[in-house]
Formats: C-alpha cells, structure tokens, sequence
C-alpha cells in the first residue's frame, strides 16, 4: 500500500468524502451555492468572506464556481478546533487556503490545484479556513504569523 494511504489525514479525507458521497442530498448538488457573507481584514486588505458553518455547506464550499470576484473568498467555521483537510473536488478554481486560529493568526498556508483530490491540511488545530483565489496572500505579503481581524476573531 502507498505509504501516503496509511496518513491519517488521508483516510479521514476519504472518509469525509465517502460519506457526503452518500447522502441523497450530494447527488443533487451540481450548482454553486452562495452564502450570507461578512467582512474580514488582512491589515489594509478587506475581504468579502461568505461564511461556511454547517457540515453540508463546508462540504460544498466553493464547488461548481468558474469565477470569484477578486477580493471575496469563503471562510468555513468548524464547531472544534481540529486539523482541518481540504481537496478540491468539483472546485473549478485554483484557490489558496488558509488555516486560521481563534484570534485570527494565519497557522499554515497551502495552494490548491482545480478538480484534485490532494489534500491540504492544517499544521496545527484550528476552527477557521479560508480560502482565496490563486495567488491572493502573496501579492499582498501576507504569510503564516499574520493576523485576520473581523467578527469571528474578536474577543
């Protein structure tokens, strides 16, 4: 067996993907769904972040989209902090993704390549992920250690 099956990481990707696989409501889902959306802040950078919170609409995520407006991007809120795995399966768009922590600092950065099952994980346990369209965190200097403002990350 490739040494890569045997993560764990993996296997709970696989897992999660099987699972949503599954469900009558997965089949149907075939459109981009839109969400109620918020204000985030990367120093002088606003972001337009909808907001993903329950398992089906992070499960969905930015599926199905060709564009996304330059600085909009997606935010999904788990309920515990945990490693948090992402791939990009019926996701049109190259994104990068961010692992954000409770305060709002920015733990690990990855990017990710359109319809593949790679995943991409947090280096450490978070609660929020956010992910941005290819490239935006470099072109604004923005890397792991820098701090997102906004209503998730206010005390």
């Amino acid at each position: 067996m490739n040494k890569r099956w045997r993560e764990p990481a993996v296997w709970f990707c696989l897992t999660v993907w099987l699972a949503a696989a599954a469900t009558p409501s997965s089949f149907a889902q075939t459109a981009a769904q839109t969400l109620p959306a918020l204000t985030l802040n990367a120093g002088i950078h606003n972001i337009t972040a909808e907001l993903a919170q329950s398992a089906e609409e992070r499960a969905t995520g930015l599926m199905f989209r060709e564009t996304m407006q330059t600085n909009h991007g997606m935010l999904f809120a788990f309920e515990e902090a945990g490693q948090q795995c992402f791939w990009m399966k019926n996701t049109l768009l190259p994104l990068d993704v961010a692992f954000v922590a409770d305060d709002g600092t920015i733990v690990n950065l990855d990017r990710m390549k359109p319809r593949s099952l790679d995943a991409h994980c947090s280096s450490k346990p978070v609660r929020f992920v956010l992910e941005m369209n290819e490239g935006w965190f470099a072109k604004r200097g923005i890397a792991a250690g820098a701090r997102l403002t906004g209503k998730p990350f206010t005390p």
